[in-house]
């Protein structure tokens, strides 16, 4: 079986007619039905009755048409990505990830992948939801580690990673400390503190508000580390999510299970890009963070 066959054959129920499809791929209209009675000998069936000037397609020819048009595409699909690294001298990836990540998994993925494929330049940047987004959108950043807070889009290809469980870090020093699992409400007394840009404390305060339910009050960190920083001196509870390894500090802060009306509080954490931007680096990034968050 030939991919030209498969070609003609796929043209000509596209075109709905043996002259269009023959025009459509440059040759002649006998070429087209010598190249169609070859195909149907060698698989043993028929796929398409012909009458007259006219043709239906059969079962089997229904089946093999669907199927030889998403394969056609994905050899178009390898195409143009080949050609695309075999010209890009200067590859590029621009990762962006969640503030409140702070595991191995990420510098582990991307040791990983430049030793692979040294000639690609990586660079990485962190931010809040929102911020991620906005890079995706405007192509600042090919892909994401970010939670979901928005339906997932066709637009977007969205690799669902894991539902990452809500947890409270508090001072050890903190009157909270006894406690071994929180309710939402539990923490009211207590400031919330937020990682978030000056830009995005608003969107992100309005989100620990009226979707996580935190009615405390807003202190804000611009880092994990002034996060921290701020939980150690006692100014307030930090809500991160286990997603990865977990950092150590011991006898310093203390993690509690946040619960609300007595199930466990979770995010859910994906990697997100594009789907029009689909490339191979992309791709084998991605499959190297899954393998290790999943």
């Amino acid at each position: 079986m030939l991919l030209r066959q498969i070609q003609f054959f796929v043209s000509v129920v596209d075109e709905n007619s043996f002259t269009e499809a023959a025009a459509k791929n440059y040759v002649s209209q006998p070429a087209i039905s010598q190249a169609m009675n070859s195909l149907e000998a060698e698989l043993g069936v028929k796929l398409m009755e012909r009458k007259n000037r006219s043709f239906r397609i059969t079962t089997a020819g229904e089946y093999f048409y669907r199927r030889c048009k998403r394969m056609l595409s994905e050899l178009d699909s390898i195409k143009k990505e080949t050609v695309r690294l075999g010209n890009d001298d200067e590859a590029e990836l621009h990762i962006g990830y969640i503030n409140l990540y702070a595991g191995p998994e990420l510098s582990e993925s991307i040791a990983e992948f430049s030793s692979l494929y040294p000639e690609v330049r990586i660079s990485v940047q962190s931010g809040t939801h929102e911020e991620l987004y906005e890079g995706l959108v405007s192509g600042t950043l090919d892909l994401a580690l970010n939670d979901q807070r928005r339906a997932f889009s066709d637009e977007y290809v969205n690799i669902e990673l894991k539902n990452a469980e809500c947890i409270i870090e508090i001072s050890s020093r903190s009157n909270l400390a006894m406690f071994n699992r929180f309710e939402v409400g539990d923490l009211e007394s207590q400031p919330c503190i937020i990682i978030s840009s000056k830009e995005q404390r608003e969107t992100e305060a309005e989100y620990y508000r009226n979707v996580l339910g935190f009615q405390s009050d807003f202190i804000f960190a611009e880092s994990q580390e002034e996060a921290r920083l701020m939980v150690i001196g006692n100014r307030g509870f930090l809500p991160i999510e286990s997603v990865g390894k977990m950092p150590e500090f011991s006898g310093m802060i203390k993690r509690v299970p946040l619960y609300r009306k007595n199930r466990r509080v979770t995010r859910k954490y994906c990697l997100f890009w594009q789907e029009s931007r689909t490339g191979y680096y992309i791709e084998e990034f991605a499959g190297m963070m899954k393998k290790r968050l999943s």
